[in-house]
């Protein structure tokens, strides 16, 4: 494999675990604001990433603001 093919590789990974999770908290929202269950000011995550084979396992924690609307 070439350095080229892997960075694709990687691109592609990281582009559909940020869609898919986009999608996921989204509906989330929705959700939680349909049924009146939306908490006041930001939401707190946290993603961990493995990878098998390397001992691999990154977190990552964050603040996501709600919209004005929410």
């Amino acid at each position: 494999m070439t350095e080229d093919s892997f960075n694709m590789s990687m691109r592609k990974f990281l582009k559909l675990v940020g869609v898919t999770s986009q999608q996921q908290i989204e509906e989330a929202v929705r959700d939680a604001r349909a049924a009146g269950t939306l908490p006041d000011g930001p939401l707190r995550a946290e993603v961990t990433l493995t990878i098998e084979g390397l001992d691999l396992s990154h977190r990552i924690d964050g603040d996501i603001s709600l919209p004005d609307d929410a």
